[in-house]
């Protein structure tokens, strides 16, 4: 049949219409995915029921979503805590424990969350922290659809506050524990207090770049994106604008009611001030001053906040342009952190404190707003509920992924989907690297700390109460033997930690 030239432009037009409209449509099928890690965040925020944080931002965030109250990173430390969020595999499947050695030195060909998004045409990027760069790692380039945009961690305004030293403390310890060496750490002020507008450090200019890759997406609306914002504080050291320093009443904090290791723990198993104590006026070695436990506290919680306004600019211009509708939202801390409990301070152990952490899942039309649960979540569990809620096949990809979908769970908060989370931290026991593996039950923390592939009969055990003892001043390893049995079956069920890659 012939078609005259004007009717079949018109016809390639109209084709070409309904080409556009079923992209179009295919688009608005496909979420957006925005990720907020947080450095160092444990839940010290209003939502988890605060009542001296000032988190506004994350509160309304909260109050779109689900809070997960027993969420649990895989361990307790920047680097492999990020590779469990984007590999999906935990530490003692990755037999990656250390700073400075990067993930594909143990799995090379392993697909990353990023990976697997971009494959199914996501746009990935991010900015500021979210792989840990630095310390001998560094970015993964295969994840990201344009070059990633660092920013700085460690930050001074005032230069008396920023000093050099050769090698720290904490990285005599990392050595010591094989847990790599940290070249270039900074031996300056735990603090700083500055009068200063918020994107004169680094979480500041994080938010202004997140907010105009924001803008760019909504000029793109035929390609969705996995937009990862790393925002640093709170972690060391505690500088922010003034402004948010004076948000808190500094003699309102408590000090921790313990502040020694629980009774009967291995004595390798805790830690006291390593980290922290490379930051000015912090002391070599225990006891802190009650004051200058106070100003750490107070540095913390005006951090936070800080960080928590940035968070609220992103959130505030995603709804400006209206992209929250078809955007999961997701609010995750790398590690919590200790105030003194234990008698330790920041990370680095295998207790609640250092692995409890905030984590709020926003997945319109899936989730209830406001909704909580006691659900027991894994930072691993992260990559097979994001590629559920965006629609895409099950992950077939080289590495182990050890996580389990959350989704039913933010359909119904009573749903379970798992009965413990596992984490890990490595050790030395008479001058021998051993690997504490635990599992958190709704009530029982078990912690085995043997050589990986060791007989069983080599383990030192701490068992945790949280029910009778919510603070950890006792292992009951002994005392509760058929307790120690049943728990360390379920631990049993797991594959052996590997050795730590070098």
């Amino acid at each position: 049949m012939n078609m005259s030239l004007p009717f079949r432009m018109m016809l390639a037009l109209v084709l070409a219409a309904a080409l556009g409209c079923a992209a179009a449509a295919r688009a608005a099928d496909r979420p957006n995915v925005l990720l907020i890690c947080v450095d160092d965040l444990k839940p010290v925020l209003g939502c988890y029921g605060d009542p001296r944080a000032r988190t506004p931002h994350i509160d309304r965030l909260a109050a779109r979503g689900m809070r997960f109250d027993a969420a649990y990173c895989n361990q307790a430390v920047c680097a492999p805590s990020r590779n469990n969020l984007m590999v999906g595999s935990r530490s003692t499947t990755l037999g990656v424990y250390s700073l400075d050695t990067h993930f594909r030195k143990a799995a090379p060909d392993a697909v990353t969350l990023l990976q697997y998004f971009l494959r199914y045409g996501w746009r990935t990027e991010g900015v500021g922290k979210v792989f840990h760069i630095g310390h001998g790692n560094r970015d993964d380039p295969a994840s990201w659809s344009v070059p990633f945009q660092p920013d700085k961690v460690v930050e001074y305004l005032d230069p008396e506050n920023s000093a050099r030293g050769q090698l720290t403390r904490e990285e005599a310890y990392f050595s010591n524990q094989q847990l790599g060496r940290i070249r270039d750490l900074p031996r300056g002020a735990a603090w700083e207090v500055a009068d200063v507008p918020d994107n004169a450090y680094a979480d500041g200019r994080i938010a202004d770049e997140g907010i105009r890759r924001l803008r760019a997406a909504r000029e793109n609306p035929g390609q969705p994106f996995f937009l990862v914002l790393g925002f640093v504080k709170p972690h060391l050291p505690f500088c922010a604008p003034k402004k948010y320093w004076d948000l808190h009443d500094r003699s309102s904090f408590p000090l921790a009611k313990r502040a020694a290791p629980p009774e009967g723990a291995p004595p390798y198993a805790g830690k006291t001030l390593l980290e922290l104590n490379q930051y000015t006026p912090v002391p070599e070695k225990p006891p802190l001053a009650e004051d200058l436990q106070r100003a750490l506290i107070h540095g913390y919680y005006a951090a936070t906040s800080f960080m928590d306004a940035q968070v609220g600019r992103v959130l505030d211009e995603l709804d400006r342009l209206e992209l929250g509708r078809n955007t999961i939202v997701v609010l995750w801390g790398d590690n919590g952190w200790h105030f003194g409990d234990n008698g330790a301070w920041t990370k680095h152990t295998n207790y609640e404190q250092a692995n409890r952490i905030p984590l709020v899942i926003v997945a319109p039309g899936v989730a209830a707003g406001g909704s909580s649960t006691r659900q027991l979540a894994e930072t691993v569990d992260l990559y097979p509920t994001l590629v559920e809620l965006a629609g895409l096949p099950r992950p077939q990809v080289p590495q182990r992924l050890d996580g389990v979908s959350l989704v039913p769970v933010l359909r119904d908060p009573q749903a379970r989907v798992r009965d413990h989370a596992c984490h890990a931290f490595p050790r030395q026991r008479a001058g021998q690297p051993v690997i504490g593996r635990a599992i958190r039950t709704e009530r029982f923390r078990l912690v085995e700390w043997k050589t990986p592939g060791a007989p069983a009969s080599t383990a030192d055990y701490e068992l945790y109460d949280y029910e009778d003892d919510p603070g950890e001043t006792r292992n009951l390893a002994a005392a509760r033997p058929g307790t120690v049995a049943r728990l360390a079956r379920i631990l049993a069920g797991h594959p052996e930690a590997k050795q730590p890659v070098r």
